[in-house]
């Protein structure tokens, strides 16, 4: 079993290459909000939020783990 705690963790450092997040964490930031209404995208705890959910970054291996 995955510890959820180390999951976490390696989704938080992933998400800074995605260029996805990326994008979306500049637009909160100017915005200067928690979370962008038309978009859905939310950041929480280091953590980026896509429609309340736990955005995994595109990799194969960690979208293995998670599943």
């Amino acid at each position: 079993m995955i510890d959820r705690v180390d999951l976490l963790e390696k989704i938080k450092k992933l998400n800074t290459k995605d260029d996805k997040v990326i994008k979306a964490v500049e637009k909160i930031k100017q915005a200067k909000v928690k979370m962008l209404r038309d978009e859905e995208w939310q950041e929480k705890d280091g953590l980026i939020l896509r429609d309340r959910k736990v955005y995994v970054p595109k990799n194969k291996k960690l979208k293995a783990e998670v599943i």
